[in-house]
């Protein structure tokens, strides 16, 4: 049985209409993905399945009973609360149920067993139970502690916590009362790897209907197994993973252009018909049916032309274009012992890292493990503890922050542009129409008025106009919708010169990075290839090595006879020797050269002989001790 069903829904806003004709239904265990640009009415839609806001037409059904919760991007109204109380009272049914659940049990410790009351304790029973019975608590807080928070933050009250804190304790609030559908604005935002990654296997066991709507594609092809896409006023639905649908939407689009240009062609034949004979007495009856068979034709033109603008409908997006940069040395940046902190709290040691020329590097870790801090390091924006960070020779390099952008405020936007970047005026304004600050009132907007989302679209124009070879990009995809940040991954992929990119959007991470840079244990580790790449390495790392049983001891063998000259066993330790000197030799040179396709694999190629050669002389080994 659904747990919602909407008919025809219709929407609007000061007599301006949102959305008409939206209908869908959810099933408990589905996971929806609400798609559609910005402006859409996403938001609009969860707050009116919440209840929180009314609609102008249409139908909505909830199945009996059915608990509903909300997470967007509004901060608690309380920040009185603890942490802990924030996250329970998002509960109060569970309390409630229990609090039934006592005063059930009492009344009938005093002999009332009528069929009504057991009725009554058996439902909420059951109720508690799908919740994970009395442990529910604890279960709630895991929910926060897999959102990132610890043991402590739970006694905190809200007011000492960050905007993103907060952001991640109304996700624990929805999470932690166990509701029948889970309404999700944007969960993704805030959360580093590994709380995605713990929030993608919750939201895959929850036993709950979902609705949610994130900018994540990796998060999105990870989670939903249904499609609900709001554009041009109108809904589509669709029922299987998140690839598919793009394919399917790309297939619709095509099928209604198709029928959109064969009906056109129809509607003008007929035209020519009626015009040639409307006005002939014997063919008179006849054009009057083609009038009205146009008629026909043009309400399934007009449908299908509908159909195709709400699958092609592209919201105006970021243009991403970079200047070719000038040719940089070989190495562009590298750090030796490199020992950084932020204030009192350590954050990683012993870094020894080199990009060269042309890279593509990820760098990932936990939030608060030194990403930032590392950029601003290698930049000289902050001071190491110890050991050295330089720029190579004609690195020019260009720095995109996450955390508040150093623009210059003292004019508009044009002209935090034109001085930025040295382009002449209508060039800047081109610029700026790319980035959404279209026509002369965005452009000539003053800077300390933008908003953050603003701000930050007008530092990226900056960065891409900068003509760089070195850019180091922290969280560049915020603010971004699915389009632009497919645009940004396009170019970041042809961009020339070398990239340091952090950032939560994976699906970019594996597109964009040739190597990976990961910090683990307050160091930093590398690894070939993109996330998807990493990701299997460092569970393959982290699997248990598995125990050999135990062979049966062989019968003793005769003494060998005695022979002149090497054992095998010291020819093959002569063996090991020698491959150990050329990969320490081959290291050497790809420490001088890590770019260097050749050295990578005779380097990869002597690993694998010394792995088999070490192999092979343990064999030998006990065969000698036995």
């Amino acid at each position: 049985m659904a747990l919602v069903i909407a008919s025809q829904l219709r929407k609007e806003l000061s007599g301006w209409q949102l959305f008409d004709g939206v209908s869908f239904k959810v099933e408990r265990r589905e996971r929806i993905a609400l798609s559609g640009p910005n402006g859409a009415g996403k938001t609009t839609l969860l707050r009116i399945l919440n209840g929180e806001t009314d609609y102008q037409g249409g139908e909505l059904v909830f199945s009996k009973g059915t608990r509903v919760a909300l997470h967007d991007q509004r901060p608690p109204l309380d920040k009185g609360l603890t942490l802990r109380e924030y996250v329970l009272s998002g509960a109060a049914d569970l309390v409630a149920t229990e609090r039934e659940l006592r005063d059930l049990e009492q009344r009938m410790a005093a002999g009332e067993h009528d069929q009504a009351t057991l009725r009554r304790y058996s439902d909420a029973q059951a109720r508690l139970e799908h919740a994970g019975g009395y442990a529910w608590r604890e279960r709630a807080a895991s929910v926060v502690r897999g959102l990132g928070f610890a043991e402590p933050d739970l006694d905190r009250p809200l007011e000492t916590f960050s905007g993103g804190e907060l952001t991640r304790a109304s996700l624990a609030r929805a999470l932690g009362g166990d509701p029948d559908l889970l309404l999700l604005d944007e969960p993704t935002n805030h959360l580093d790897v590994a709380s995605l990654e713990w929030l993608e296997q919750e939201l895959q066991s929850l036993d709950a209907g979902i609705i949610l709507v994130a900018h994540d594609r990796w998060f999105l092809e990870a989670v939903t197994n249904g499609v609900l896409e709001l554009a041009g006023g109108r809904s589509i639905s669709f029922s299987g993973p998140w690839h598919a649908w793009r394919i399917e939407k790309a297939a619709r689009a095509s099928a209604a252009g198709r029928t959109a240009d064969r009906l056109g062609v129809d509607i003008a034949r007929l035209e020519r018909f009626v015009e040639r004979f409307r006005y002939k007495k014997d063919k008179a009856k006849q054009a009057q049916a083609k009038l009205t068979q146009i008629g026909r034709l043009e309400r399934e033109r007009q449908q299908a032309s509908g159909e195709l603008e709400s699958l092609t409908m592209r919201q105006k997006r970021l243009g991403f274009d970079f200047f070719d940069p000038p040719r940089s040395g070989r190495t562009v940046v590298e750090t030796k012992g490199l020992e950084i902190a932020a204030g009192e709290k350590h954050l990683l040691h012993d870094v020894d890292i080199a990009l060269e020329r042309g890279e593509h590097v990820a760098l990932v870790g936990p939030n608060g493990s030194g990403k930032t801090t590392l950029l601003e390091t290698l930049l000289a924006i902050r001071e190491p503890v110890s050991g050295s960070a330089r720029l190579g020779h004609g690195v020019v390099s260009a720095y995109f922050s996450q955390h508040e952008v150093e623009l210059d405020e003292t004019g508009s936007v044009l002209d935090c542009a034109q001085k930025a970047t040295g382009l002449k005026r209508p060039q800047a304004q081109n610029l700026l129409g790319r980035f959404l600050f279209s026509g002369w009132q965005e452009q000539d907007k003053a800077v300390v008025k933008l908003s953050g989302g603003e701000r930050r679209r007008l530092a990226l124009a900056l960065v891409v106009a900068s003509g760089a070879n070195f850019l180091l990009l922290d969280e560049p995809t915020n603010h971004l919708d699915l389009e632009s940040r497919e645009a940004l991954e396009l170019a970041l992929e042809a961009f020339p010169g070398t990239v340091l990119l952090v950032s939560h959007d994976r699906a970019l991470l594996d597109a964009v990075a040739h190597r990976t840079l990961a910090i683990e244990d307050e160091t930093i580790r590398s690894f070939d290839g993109g996330w998807a790449d990493y990701v299997r390495r460092r569970d393959e790392l982290a699997a248990p090595v598995k125990t050999p049983e135990p062979k049966p001891k062989a019968k003793p063998k005769p003494p060998a006879p005695r022979q002149d000259g090497p054992s095998e066993l010291d020819r093959v330790e002569a063996d090991i020797a020698e491959r150990e000197q050329a990969i320490a030799e081959l290291e050497q040179r790809l420490a001088d050269d890590w770019g260097d396709a050749e050295i990578l694999a005779a380097h990869r190629a002597a690993r694998d002989e010394l792995q088999g050669l070490l192999a092979r002389w343990e064999r030998l080994f006990e065969e000698a001790k036995v």
